[in-house]
């Protein structure tokens, strides 16, 4: 009980002071790869399946390894893009393709695996409301469950956005 009445004299004390000291900026890996391997062989081959989709379909843009690395029912419940395949193509035919390089360049934090699932947590800048101009850091988590040696189901964080084009309403 000791610790939880600590963490509520902080919370109230940041409250009170209307500001948060120094938050310890999120810091990648210095080699991503290597965390998208495990010692059972099972779970090794999930984590590369999603190391796949990290460096060939979302970095290289490369659609053709949507067929090999997700299942034809390909869930995602990220609610800007939709289900399946044609979803995920729609999405990277809007950015620019890339070079397909030899290692992430993904900030990756970490790689876990249990079982069907595989978590990935990775660096994510935003901009700081409070300073413009500036930036802060906090994690983006995006989840794969693998099924027969692909993925077919996906979830993030992602909140949705305004519609393209329009211009956000003050709250």
């Amino acid at each position: 009980m000791k610790g939880h009445w600590y963490c509520a004299l902080a919370a109230a004390g940041l409250l009170l002071n209307g500001e948060a000291s120094a938050q310890e900026r999120v810091v990648g890996a210095k080699d991503p790869d290597a965390l998208f391997h495990s010692s059972d062989p099972k779970l090794d081959a999930n984590k590369q399946i999603v190391y796949h989709i990290f460096k060939d379909i979302l970095e290289g843009s490369n659609v053709d390894a949507i067929d090999k690395y997700l299942s034809a029912r390909y869930i995602q419940h990220n609610p800007n893009i939709p289900s399946g395949h044609d979803g995920l193509r729609k999405m990277l035919s809007m950015v620019k393709p890339k070079p397909a390089a030899e290692k992430l360049s993904a900030h990756v934090v970490s790689v876990v695996a249990e079982g069907d699932f595989v978590v990935v947590s990775t660096v994510q800048p935003l901009p700081d409301p409070r300073s413009p101009g500036k930036t802060y850091t906090t994690t983006h988590f995006d989840m794969w469950r693998i099924q027969d040696g692909k993925a077919d189901e996906h979830w993030d964080e992602a909140q949705l956005g305004p519609p393209p084009g329009s211009t956000p309403s003050a709250p």
